[in-house]
């Protein structure tokens, strides 16, 4: 049998390739031939890399295997070295003109869930294009890829579904979850977020289509937090759905079940935490993403003496809230222990975020439990907490029923706790009346404002209505971004308490340290870090957050606040202490530049 000299050549190649791997014994190479294409961030990036699949790969092969594509950025001599010629048009782009001419294509699309498959499909495409394209324009795609605009696109998940971008447990894997698990290409995992898309955002029950959540955060792992996308691991647990929208739609994706309960619901739950444990050990990162309030505490409950658990709904957005408060008192004045709050919403968000306060509070000041949680009181759809609710209340509420007299609206709340923070998690929006706003004005110079819930129509305010109804003296932030509001000749800036600035950083922090539990330590060690990073810049236009622009910077900072913390705290197993763990944590993170092939 004849063989061509293009094969010859392609032998030949890929002998001098194993032998010189053979010859050095490149550990480096070894991992990324295993599938850790990213485990070698230590190197530099202008260093020659073999892209290694199973073998060294056809031109064919690597323009399809978004970890390796550079698309129209492959060089003269790597188009020669891997087959490509013929593959892709003659020119050849430098990585900005390539990123330059993406965002033009992208800025193309007016509607915004059209910009999010567009991304969608870069990511599929070209890993670390769609990263660096997000890092470096945050602000306008950030918006884009996660909230608002996540929550139209898991509403519309089975339309848009294209090929699948994480793992999907369901019912019908009882038994066999931990060899399902096998099935995921990725052997070493250290992040991973799961919902059973019970709660999604302030939309409901989604189902299967919740999946677009742990997508989207695991995307801003990467590009806010540098922890590289290899580690980490999307799912769904897939247990039906109550939406009944969905389970009449033929093209729905999930399982056309109600959704399971109870004891069928936890013995599940319970043999997937069992697997992930079996399949990728101690220290992986579980974060829980929107399950329904009664699951949500009982799951963080449950495991958070057994696994390394977070949940973003609950702890995520209660590190962010308090980032906001802490720096916020630098326009507002006082201590934490000074001010009274008042929530409307008292689910897994609201009671987190009180939690949070209070442990802050309790670590600043001498008082007991019961006095750190004496000035935060909170709403819920039947009115005020109080101590005479308490036999119907849901265990997760009964530490914040004070003693009070029955009250049913949140105006005649504000009026009777003349709080100087009010704090909205309740998932409905609009209401933050002009009533209600002008109230809080009228009890502070500066009242503080934070609609929270999510997505945009969700807000229970805009940042133009509580300025307009404020007459400029609020100081508002919000879940879902607002644009710049401007009052009488003065414009003001609304911050975001948005997740983002705090998961990436707080799971870079752990796994860094190679932490094995979170402790509500390390919670108020990422809210202070990110409190931290506010500039005076930002405080002279009423912000009460940092740019987005800088977040990677902010992650790395978050990262080491919570690594020095386990370090003190003892609960750190990755020894010695890197002496400088900011400059570590930026040496961490996933590169955004193309690496040089042979």
């Amino acid at each position: 049998m004849l063989t061509s000299s293009s094969s010859f050549k392609r032998i030949n190649s890929l002998r001098q390739l194993l032998g010189g791997l053979g010859d050095r014994g490149d550990k480096k190479n070894l991992s990324v031939m295993s599938g850790n294409e990213d485990d070698d961030n230590s190197t530099i990036d202008d260093q020659p890399f073999t892209p290694w699949i199973v073998s060294v790969a056809s031109g064919h092969m690597l323009l399809r295997d978004p970890h390796y594509n550079k698309g129209l950025a492959f060089t003269e001599k790597e188009r020669d070295a891997h087959y490509l010629r013929g593959l892709l048009p003659p020119a050849v782009f430098t990585p900005e003109l390539q990123e330059k001419r993406t965002l033009h294509i992208l800025r193309q699309y007016q509607v915004p869930l059209h910009r999010y498959i567009a991304m969608m499909d870069l990511q599929e495409r070209n890993e670390r294009l769609f990263y660096k394209l997000l890092v470096e324009n945050v602000e306008e795609l950030l918006p884009i890829v996660y909230t608002p605009t996540v929550g139209e696109a898991c509403q519309k998940y089975g339309s848009i579904y294209r090929r699948p971008q994480g793992l999907y447990i369901s019912l019908k894997d009882k038994g066999k979850i931990h060899d399902v698990m096998k099935n995921w290409p990725e052997r070493n995992i250290q992040v991973i977020v799961v919902t059973d898309g019970e709660r999604i955002l302030g939309l409901g029950d989604l189902g299967c289509q919740g999946m677009g959540i742990p997508v989207g955060k695991l995307s801003l792992y990467t590009a806010l937090g540098g922890v590289r996308p290899s580690v980490c691991l999307p799912v769904t647990i897939d247990v039906g759905t109550k939406n009944e929208n969905l389970l009449k739609d033929e093209f729905y994706i999930g399982l056309k079940q109600k959704r399971a309960t109870g004891e069928e619901y936890d013995n599940l739950l319970e043999e997937f935490m069992t697997a992930v444990k079996n399949n990728y050990g101690e220290k992986v990162l579980i974060q829980f993403e929107d399950f329904a309030n009664h699951n949500a505490f009982d799951l963080l409950i449950k495991y958070r003496t057994s696994h390394l658990v977070f949940n973003d709904d609950i702890q995520g957005t209660a590190c962010v809230v308090l980032g906001g408060l802490l720096s916020a008192l630098k326009l507002i004045g006082g201590t934490l222990s000074d001010h009274t709050f008042l929530f409307l919403g008292a689910g897994e968000a609201g009671t987190g975020i009180a939690e949070l306060i209070s442990l802050e509070i309790l670590k600043k000041t001498k008082a007991t439990v019961e006095e750190s949680r004496k000035k935060i009181w909170l709403v819920d759809s039947k009115g005020l907490l109080v101590s005479s609710r308490k036999d119907s209340l849901q265990h997760f509420k009964q530490p914040w029923a004070h003693d009070h007299a029955p009250v049913t609206g949140l105006l005649e709340a504000v009026k009777a706790i003349k709080p100087t923070i009010l704090i909205g998690t309740s998932g409905a929006g609009k209401q933050f009346t002009k009533e209600v706003i002008e109230a809080m004005a009228s009890i502070n110079a500066k009242p503080l404002i934070m609609a929270l819930s999510n997505p945009t129509s969700q807000s229970e305010c805009t940042a133009e209505e509580a300025y307009t109804w404020s007459q400029g003296h609020a100081i508002f932030a919000s879940g879902s971004p607002f644009d710049p509001v401007t009052y009488d000749g003065k414009e003001f800036v609304p911050g975001q308490a948005n997740n983002a600035y705090i998961f990436p950083g707080f799971g870079l922090g752990l796994i860094m340290c190679g932490a094995i539990r979170v402790h509500d330590e390390f919670l108020l060690a990422a809210s202070e870090a990110l409190a931290s990073q506010v500039t005076e810049e930002d405080y002279a236009k009423g912000i009460i957050y940092p740019r987005f622009k800088n977040i990677r910077k902010i992650s790395a900072h978050i990262a080491a606040k919570v690594a020095a913390r386990a370090y003190e705290l003892g609960l750190a197993s990755h020894l010695p202490r890197p002496s400088d763990l900011i400059k570590f944590a930026e040496s961490c993170m996933y590169s955004l530049n193309y690496r040089n092939y042979r």
